[in-house]
């Protein structure tokens, strides 16, 4: 602001004349020097609340932050658009590009957000104590919630203890049969699993790496496979493989026992070319073998074929383009009142109701050998060259699953369908009796969504759709008690996938089956529940080395090197000087079964104290409360027979 010229001069003259020469001048000067301050202070501009230039950037960020949400909304919605469009109408690079700017809208409302609440933040007081600051980051750690993302689970080591023995009976059967493993990417490109899985394709999730390459991660550890024998078809035109890792769905989790998003799976698998139903019966022998061996209980393997189910529809007037559209309807009759399954049929998918119901009247057929009788006796059914096909593969692979043994285990079951697209033979899946999620009553609302087909919701847990999280998505539901855990495994026979990595040139024919380990350990897990979780051992420890009186921490140390030496786990309390009552805690804590306990005269004449801490109703002797003296040269050799001979 532009000075008074009057107002200067005089200031000037005052710097000239410091000391006045007599009061009255010295009167006049202070008179003038408060004219010039209020003629100053009215052509100063007032602070008022609507020109504050902190308000007006207040007000310019709110308004800016509003626009940006409103474009967060619309792109979000387009990029669920660009998504939820038909398989055969999706652009991959239009979605990624989508995405690519819904995430820099993102990133800037974020950025804005932040700007705008520094400006809105009131200058911070000179007086401001330490404990105001202190308060203020104690309310930003209480805001941070510690939890894990949605679908996924940490396990504690009494829950791997079971987890554990899952995984090492399940590969111990596999290499049995003569199985090798491998080992493939956790994500793959989005090319090699786009159009593998029909409708569930909607559950893949999509990765963009910094280089431009569309990645996802893998779905199941099926595909990956074949693609692995694509690029390595002539080091392996045949191989029996097995490969247990995590793979990834962004399912709703909780729906079904075990239903996560990230889970492990543990695969087998036989390629290359073999004669007819061979392998395909012993991969469903391997599976009742797994079952039997974890103890999951009565179950059931449910069967059918492809060709049988595709020659059905050709039959009932079903157009070939809907094959797979019908046959995804079909596998959710398991789940769902019929009335239901063919609503969804004829509303969703498009097919006559008169058609629907001929298919109704096959697909509700369920036996075993006897029922496959009945099919060859249908002159109809025989004379479609599919379905025949499929009843003559189906009559050879029940003559080998008797030579096995596993007739008994197996239900002929029409109405499975599996709804992935790339299976081509025989299909099936295992179920455990009292664990399959209840079929739904027969009701006039809408089908089933494909997250309740893949998921099996109970009608209650169904009701609860509308309840959302922040993210908005479905919250998940922690009351599993009414929800069922559906198959724990699952295959087929795959004859055309390896081809279509290689343009047909090899074709490596394939039948496996995969282990729903997450299903599995929810079994076993309640099972173990039945009988208190809270008596299974902590640790995997056979010996616990404790000393009485004073601490002889070196000798406990070599006592435990002479028992690691020996092949047997031990541990002892890393303090000089422990209490006795606190070793004796921990080794009831983790149930541990054998304490050996030194002592200053067992020293002196060479011998250790054993005292056996579970399994008491064991015969150690004649053990008392305090346990029995053995000669430090045979302690080796009694603990050895007592844990791997109990008698």
């Amino acid at each position: 602001m532009r000075k008074n010229p009057k107002s200067q001069k005089l200031h000037s003259e005052t710097a000239n004349n410091q000391k006045p020469k007599n009061p009255r001048m010295n009167r006049n000067l202070i008179r003038t020097r408060i004219l010039i301050r209020t003629s100053l202070n009215h052509h100063r501009i007032p602070p008022s609340s609507s020109s504050s230039p902190r308000r007006m950037a207040s007000q310019s960020s709110e308004q800016q932050i509003e626009e940006l949400n409103m474009k967060v909304k619309n792109q979000g919605d387009q990029v669920r658009s660009l998504k939820s469009a038909p398989s055969e109408q999706r652009d991959p690079t239009q979605i990624a590009q989508a995405i690519e700017t819904l995430k820099n809208l993102k990133s800037e409302l974020e950025l804005l957000k932040g700007t705008s609440s520094t400006a809105q933040e009131p200058p911070k007081s000179k007086t401001s104590n330490q404990p105001h600051a202190k308060s203020t980051k104690k309310e930003v750690m209480t805001k941070f919630q510690l939890k894990v993302p949605k679908g996924t689970k940490d396990h504690h080591p009494k829950e791997m203890l079971i987890r554990e023995k899952i995984f090492s009976t399940i590969t111990r059967i596999f290499k049995l049969h003569g199985a090798v493993t491998i080992d493939t990417p956790v994500f793959e490109l989005k090319e090699i699993l786009s159009g593998k899985y029909g409708e569930d394709s909607k559950l893949i999730y999509d990765l963009q790496d910094q280089g431009g390459e569309l990645c996802s991660l893998r779905y199941d550890l099926t595909v990956p496979f074949a693609r692995f024998l694509a690029m390595n078809s002539k080091e392996y035109p045949s191989i029996k493989r097995y490969h247990i890792a995590k793979v990834y769905r962004r399912d709703q989790p909780a729906m079904t026992k075990g239903r996560m998003r990230e889970f492990y799976q543990c695969d087998f698998d036989i390629a290359g070319a073999t004669d007819p139903m061979i392998a395909d019966a012993e991969v469903l022998t391997i599976a009742c073998e797994v079952l039997e061996a974890l103890e999951v209980g009565p179950f059931t393997i449910k069967l059918n074929h492809r060709k049988l189910l595709d020659g059905i529809f050709d039959l009932c007037g079903v157009p070939e383009d809907k094959f797979r559209a019908i046959s995804s309807a079909v596998d959710k009759l398991d789940k769902m009142a019929w009335i239901d399954v063919r609503k969804e049929m004829t509303e969703e998918k498009g097919l006559d109701p008169q058609i629907a119901d001929r298919i109704g009247e096959y697909v509700k057929l369920k036996g075993s050998e006897d029922l496959l009788a009945q099919l060859f006796e249908d002159q109809t059914l025989v004379a479609n060259k599919t379905a025949k096909e499929g009843l003559e593969e189906m009559k050879l692979l029940m003559s080998y699953m008797n030579v096995f043994g596993i007739m008994p285990r197996i239900s002929f079951d029409l109405s499975l369908a599996r709804g992935l697209d790339y299976y081509t033979g025989v299909i099936y899946e295992a179920v455990v009796e009292g664990s399959a999620p209840p079929v739904k009553e027969a009701t006039a609302s809408a089908p089933m969504t494909t997250e309740e087909a893949v998921g099996g919701p109970s009608s209650k847990a169904r009701s609860t759709k509308a309840k959302r999280d922040e993210t908005g998505e479905a919250a998940e539901i922690d009351d599993e008690s009414q929800i069922g855990v559906g198959s724990i495994a699952a295959g087929g026979r795959y004859d055309n996938l390896v081809g279509m990595f290689s343009a047909g040139k090899d074709k490596i024919p394939c039948v496996g089956i995969s282990f729903g380990v997450e299903r599995i350990f929810s079994i076993l897990k309640s099972k173990a529940a039945q009988n208190r979780i809270d008596n299974l051992r902590g640790k995997d420890v056979d010996v616990f080395v404790m000393s009485v009186g004073d601490g002889l921490l070196v000798e406990r140390m070599k006592l435990c090197k002479e028992l690691w030496d020996a092949g047997l786990s031990a541990e002892f309390m890393y303090k000089s000087k422990p209490k006795t009552q606190k070793q004796f805690e921990i080794v009831d804590r983790d149930q541990i079964r054998f304490a050996i306990i030194l002592g200053p005269e067992e020293l002196k004449s060479g011998h250790v104290r054993i005292k056996e801490q579970v399994g008491k109703e064991s015969n150690l002797h004649a053990q008392d409360k305090s346990g029995v003296v053995v000669e430090r040269s045979q302690m080796i050799s009694l603990l050895k027979e007592r844990l791997y001979n109990p008698s």
